[in-house]
């Protein structure tokens, strides 16, 4: 049998195998609850159901505290890139993930701790495995036990609801319009958990998992599965063939739109929410959500914008194609192009530099972020090198030796050639470059970058503003 026959053959399974629909289950995992249920815990996460049930409790000893406190300092997180794949299209491998994904594999906690051998460092792995071991008592009393029989009927009715109202219909309808792949034989597992005395639920996902707790009081299945299919939108973006990724960028950079970056930025958030709180509600519902698709204003907004237009992709089983992306842009263009200024928007994306390293923690204080944000903290001539080929809002925070970190950034970037500044007064400049991103440059002398940036909405439109 000839290459050319054997290429043939396997492109027509591969082309079988995909239009096919996937097995989507229900289900729940005790090791991965206890997981959550100990992670929420942690003095470090803000006020919320778990924690507030744990703190009442006769648990709430010098043992367990303890032993969240040994888990708050255990490094279980390495993260590693997909260099081949163009910059932000591809999320980066996280161990934790894997931790999770075998946490809902694994029948119990000894069974995790044999499959994750190798994830992380064996020391780390065993520390987690007898922390969780400790603390799954506590969870079966506390929130299993307790909420079980309530609980497994609305697995029950769960489970009835995917499979009467069709739910695989807009994972097929997906996979079309993303150009991404799934294995049939693989199932897609939506994995919930008891969440007693929450006021709401939020959903993630990972590989083939999508993971979310329930309140007791849950009733609006539509809400819940549209957010579900959400977080599996996520991961048929992800899952997207290299070519796709590759021509999908390129027509971003090609296209003259100043907002080509941060538009494809957004992409994914963007196509994820109007598809499940758009496209899945309505299907579900029978009309659309008129409350806000998303906590995030840009991505609501966009999202809310490009719905028409990819409801028609979607009703007509059209592929996400340069035509898409173009008519995606003239929105974004024609409605949002002032966000260009608008600082909210251009932090969510950024990489900064600063020559105090406590500017990360006021930046994360004063602006939301994505997974793409970087922050070095150190100003060097390097650094400014990875900066200024960083395709992200570019920011520099700089407090000492002003004078000579100014020369140093004037000489690094052409659009600062004319540039006049005052290294001796606070100021804030901003540059649109090129390569259609935002300069951001904080000089601090008397004020604190903190001070400076300070109730700032949009960028000064000239230095001193």
């Amino acid at each position: 049998m000839n290459i050319l026959r054997i290429s043939f053959i396997f492109l027509f399974l591969s082309q079988a195998m995909q239009a096919q629909s996937p097995r989507m289950e229900v289900k729940f995992s005790e090791p991965l609850a206890v997981f959550v249920f100990v992670e929420q815990c942690s003095p470090l996460k803000p006020e919320n159901a778990f924690r507030t049930l744990f703190e009442n409790s006769k648990y709430y000893s010098d043992k367990y505290k303890n032993l969240l406190a040994l888990f708050d300092t255990l490094e279980f997180n390495y993260v590693y890139p997909y260099d081949e794949f163009p910059f932000g299209s591809k999320q980066p491998g996280m161990t934790k993930s894997i931790l999770k994904k075998n946490l809902i594999a694994s029948a119990n906690l000894k069974d995790f701790k044999t499959l994750s051998l190798g994830t992380i460092p064996n020391a780390k792995l065993l520390q987690l495995s007898a922390i969780l071991y400790e603390f799954q008592q506590v969870y079966r009393e506390l929130i299993y036990q307790p909420n079980k029989a309530l609980f497994t009927k609305q697995l029950g009715a769960l489970s009835d609801f995917l499979r009467t109202r069709n739910l695989v219909q807009y994972f097929d309808k997906a996979l079309i319009f993303y150009k991404s792949y799934w294995e049939e034989s693989i199932p897609f597992e939506l994995v919930f958990y008891p969440q007693p005395n929450a006021k709401s639920f939020s959903a993630e996902a990972f590989y083939n998992n999508a993971v979310s707790g329930i309140p007791k009081d849950l009733s609006n299945y539509n809400a819940l599965f549209s957010v579900m299919m959400h977080e599996v939108y996520h991961i048929f973006y992800d899952e997207q063939p290299l070519k796709v990724k590759n021509n999908v960028a390129l027509w971003f950079q090609s296209n003259p739109s100043n907002c080509s970056v941060y538009a494809y930025h957004l992409l994914n958030e963007v196509l994820a929410t109007a598809l499940g709180t758009g496209y899945v509600y309505e299907s579900l519902k029978g009309k659309m959500d008129e409350d806000d698709w998303y906590d995030h204003k840009y991505i609501n907004l966009m999202a809310k914008k490009i719905y028409p237009l990819l409801r028609d992709y979607i009703s007509q089983g059209k592929a996400l194609d340069q035509d898409f992306v173009t008519s995606y842009l003239k929105v974004y263009e024609e409605n949002f192009s002032g966000w260009l200024i608008e600082l909210d928007n251009l932090m969510c994306y950024r990489a900064v530099i600063s020559d105090d390293k406590h500017d990360n923690q006021m930046l994360a204080k004063n602006y939301a972020y994505s997974s793409l944000s970087q922050f070095e903290d150190e100003i060097t001539e390097n650094a400014l090198e990875r900066l200024k080929n960083t395709a992200l809002t570019k920011m520099i925070l700089l407090s000492k030796n002003n004078e000579a970190q100014l020369k140093l950034i004037k000489n690094k970037f052409p659009e600062l050639k004319t540039w006049k500044y005052k290294a001796k007064q606070d100021f804030l400049y901003a540059v649109f470059l090129e390569d259609k991103t935002q300069l951001i440059i904080v000089n601090s002398v008397k004020q604190s970058a903190d001070q400076i940036l300070q109730g700032r909405v949009l960028l000064p439109s000239k230095e001193g503003n």
